[in-house]
């Protein structure tokens, strides 16, 4: 019972000492906010920036290997007219891999493209395009939210439909039905079969809202798709049991057999898969996170020693009381705690406010800005338990010297 008097006493001399000295306490505690503030508000966002980033690449496929001209990291001692020279991903090698692997589960292919749509009176500059093979949607499925993805024969026939995202159909068509309705995009005039579910900002490139998918063939009838503008790749997911490597291995071996490669010849394509860019966001954000830390860490520092001069100028005004204290029998660790767990609880409120304030922060830039940060349950934590050590490492000494006192000279003074 005497520890839960100790808390109560303690709770209440620092909530004293925020109401007698409102200026010296809140001046005290602005280091621990801002140390606070700043080191968790950058472990807020990276951590939702990388959920983020991770999470459009899972949507993308972690399974799936893509075969290009250029390597998602590349080799510093490669020369980089090497990689220009490379040829694009053809349609012949996308029909031969597809053939040829037998570790593929679904074999596709993908080619990008840029140009207006229009319909009415509306249109939408710079829109991106996607052609892309039937077996994109076992690939990388798409969210349709209204109508339905190409059928087989629309595929293989190269129809004029198309799959738009939740933003194209809402300023193309100004909010009303988009099924059915046809727009035209570089002089092509495209049936819209399909609307995808709106998904946000996108932390890897342009999102889907923003996109419209074709199928390949109708796409070759429009632009170039083994230019270097349409960016072509041939996607290859794997089998279930078998690993990337084994994948990369076997890919490997067909695109050299395809390329007529001599056996001392350099590859002339690249096999990218997700886990390339999983391994460089950590590597960045971890980098990031150490940043946030260390500027952290000298704020809570400086909020740390104007919290031991808060409980050194405390101790000085209540060395009477001290004293009044011990002479009525408190023993000294009694003393050292009740100052100890008042230096705590001014690091916890320090704390608390610099978590309130970056949870503000989250609503701003979710509500404002529509950017989803949340606040986890771990930086909380996190926050709360480094205010409570630099409470108990900023009043060691402090209530030490108080618990050490003479009760006689503790009176007198």
């Amino acid at each position: 019972m005497i520890v839960f008097r100790l808390i109560k006493e303690s709770f209440f001399f620092a909530v004293d000492s925020l109401i007698v000295n409102k200026l010296r306490t809140i001046l005290s505690l602005l280091g621990i906010t801002i140390g606070i503030f700043a080191m968790i508000s950058v472990f807020t966002m990276v951590d939702s920036l990388e959920n983020s980033i991770k999470s459009s690449i899972q949507s993308l496929g972690d399974d799936v290997i893509y075969v290009q001209k250029m390597p998602w990291n590349f080799d510093p001692n490669q020369p980089w007219w090497d990689y220009i020279r490379r040829p694009q991903p053809k349609l012949d090698e996308y029909k031969m891999v597809k053939k040829m692997c037998f570790n593929a589960q679904e074999v596709g292919m993908i080619a990008g493209g840029r140009g207006t749509l229009k319909y009415k009176n509306n249109s939408i500059s710079s829109a991106q395009n996607l052609g892309v093979t039937h077996e994109y949607a076992t690939i990388s499925p798409l969210k349709i939210e209204e109508g339905r993805y190409f059928t087989e024969l629309e595929s293989q026939t190269g129809r004029a439909v198309a799959i738009i995202g939740a933003s194209i159909a809402e300023n193309l068509f100004a909010g009303t039905q988009a099924i059915g309705k046809q727009f035209k995009y570089q002089g092509k005039k495209l049936t819209v079969i399909g609307v995808l579910e709106k998904e946000g900002e996108s932390m890897l490139g342009e999102s889907n809202d923003v996109r419209f998918f074709i199928p390949l063939k109708m796409a070759r009838s429009i632009y170039r798709i083994d230019g270097e503008s349409a960016r072509p790749s041939i996607m290859v997911k794997a089998k279930k049991g078998v690993s990337n490597q084994q994948l990369i291995d076997e890919l490997t071996g067909i695109m050299r057999s395809i390329r007529k490669l001599k056996p001392k010849a350099d590859n002339n394509f690249a096999l990218n898969q997700m886990s390339m860019l999983s391994q460089g966001v950590e590597a960045m954000f971890g980098v990031i996170n150490g940043a946030g830390f260390v500027i952290g860490i000298f704020s809570i520092i400086v909020g740390g020693f104007s919290i031991a001069n808060i409980m050194f100028v405390s101790v000085k005004e209540r060395t009477p009381l001290i004293g009044i204290q011990k002479s009525l029998g408190a023993k000294n660790y009694f003393i050292l705690l009740q100052f100890l767990f008042e230096s705590i609880f001014l690091c916890l409120i320090g704390g608390a406010v610099g978590l309130f304030l970056i949870f503000l922060g989250t609503l701003f830039l979710r509500y404002g800005l529509d950017f989803k940060v949340v606040l986890g349950l771990n930086n909380i934590s996190l926050g709360l338990a480094i205010s409570l050590v630099i409470g108990l490492i900023s009043g060691i000494i402090p209530s030490w010297i108080a618990s050490r006192l003479d009760p006689v000279e503790a009176i007198r003074s």
